[in-house]
């Protein structure tokens, strides 16, 4: 009987396992569909938090994402940003979230106005836990902060409310912008190097 035991420890265990899979799958799935509900929409948004120093925003230009191309695998969200006091635009940055068979993944595109890539071009990370169908990590593999912290990207997803990309610091945003899905607006241009 012992012996039988040990023969089926084995398969209990990948029994296990594999029915974590299935409910990590099923969780990022549901995360995937809410992205995907708002294909070839645009929504406004704006600045919420930003660390000292940084002068990326000011905090009060609009902000556009905009839901352009959703395949199976790929979802592709262009973030513009309006330069105050011009007619002008910055379109060089386009969000990649990109599905796997056992996690999800986030890149980021930066372009030049002339389409070439940017020097500092296609970071990201991946996710690392199963999240839920509204909120998913992604985590920077190989860097911390000075106090050990992990780093990496949340992103948050209300179907018809809210949409939140920031980046993070242990469990604290440092940097975020906020996007109104309730408010659609006109889709902006193509961004650098996707027209």
């Amino acid at each position: 009987m012992k012996y039988l035991a040990l023969f089926f420890i084995p398969f209990l265990l990948l029994s296990c396992t594999s029915k974590e899979s299935t409910e990590v799958i099923d969780i990022q799935e549901a995360f995937w569909s809410n992205l995907k509900q708002h294909c070839n929409m645009a929504f406004p948004g704006a600045l919420v938090k930003e660390p000292d120093g940084d002068e990326m925003l000011t905090g009060t230009e609009l902000l556009i994402a905009h839901f352009r191309e959703c395949g199976e695998d790929t979802i592709k969200v262009p973030f513009h940003i309006e330069i105050e006091g011009t007619e002008d635009w910055d379109r060089s940055r386009t969000w990649l979230f990109i599905k796997h068979d056992d996690r999800l993944e986030l890149r980021h595109d930066h372009r030049k106005p002339d389409g070439s890539e940017d020097e500092n071009n296609w970071y990201g990370g991946f996710t690392e836990e199963a999240g839920t169908g509204n909120v998913q990590e992604f985590i920077y593999y190989g860097r911390e902060d000075p106090e050990g912290k992990r780093l990496g990207w949340r992103i948050q997803i209300f179907p018809n409310e809210r949409y939140i990309y920031g980046t993070v610091r242990g469990d604290e945003y440092t940097w975020r912008v906020d996007f109104d899905l309730t408010d659609e607006i006109d889709a902006p241009p193509a961004p650098w190097g996707h027209e």
